[in-house]
This record gives C-alpha cells, sequence and structure tokens, in this order.
C-alpha cells in the first residue's frame, strides 16, 4: 500500500506515518520502482498499536521501547506491565493535585461570591486572587 492508502486507512496523515518511520515506531518502508513508499498490510496494526499506546497515556519513546521488544522478537507484557503501573501511578498523583486545585479554587470562589465589592481596596486588582 502507498503511504496516502495507509494514512486514510489508520485515519491518519502521511505527515504523521513519515513521522513515525523517522522516529523508528514504523520500519522503514520498501520503495516501489517508482520511489514510492510501499507498506505491508501488517503497518494497520502497528498503527492501531501506537494509538491505543497514546490513548493510555504512554510516550512515544515508551511504545517504541515496546515496539522493540516486540521486533527482538520478546513478548513485552511485563514491560507494558511496568509502564502501565507508572501510568496509573501518575494519574492518581494528579487526581490528588486536581482535587486540592478544585478545593482551593472551590474556596477562593465562595469568597468572591459572598464578598462585598465594596470592599476591595482602590489598589488592588481583586482581593480573592
Amino acid at each position: 500500500m502507498r503511504i496516502g492508502e495507509v494514512a486514510e486507512a489508520a485515519g491518519t496523515t502521511t505527515k504523521t506515518l513519515r513521522f513515525y518511520e523517522g522516529a523508528g515506531l514504523l520500519p522503514a518502508a520498501g520503495r516501489t520502482p517508482a520511489g514510492y513508499r510501499d507498506y505491508g498490510p501488517e503497518v494497520l496494526g502497528r498503527l492501531a498499536f501506537i494509538r491505543r499506546g497514546q490513548a493510555a497515556g504512554l510516550t512515544l519513546a515508551q511504545i517504541r521501547q515496546v515496539l522493540d521488544i516486540r521486533d527482538g522478537g520478546e513478548p513485552p507484557c511485563e514491560h507494558v506491565t511496568d509502564l502501565l503501573t507508572a501510568r496509573l501511578e501518575d494519574i492518581d498523583r494528579q487526581i490528588t493535585q486536581l482535587q486540592e486545585l478544585r478545593a482551593t479554587v472551590a474556596g477562593l470562589r465562595e469568597q468572591a461570591a459572598t464578598g462585598d465589592p465594596a470592599a476591595c481596596p482602590p489598589g488592588a486588582v481583586c482581593r480573592y486572587l
């Protein structure tokens, strides 16, 4: 398949495919006699894997590590488990930080909603921030 056909089938762009190839996420495509990239059908599965990895919040570098393990003939399951464990820890940390931020913003909003605008010092922009 030519690059445009792969891009359309995968729901991506030719620019993305070139980037992935340059970044080592896709193996170098074969070339037609005219010099066009010529991908095999297996590239679609690889692109779907890359998309799922990104949806899980993995970086392209992490996805490349997994692909490199698989391309080396080994199952990457243990490495994927470690990556997903770390990702869950990051998400839990972010949730905690967001909950703290929400509490702070809710408190400021409550003060602003119940405050007297006439009590704001004239030299201040807003005393609630």
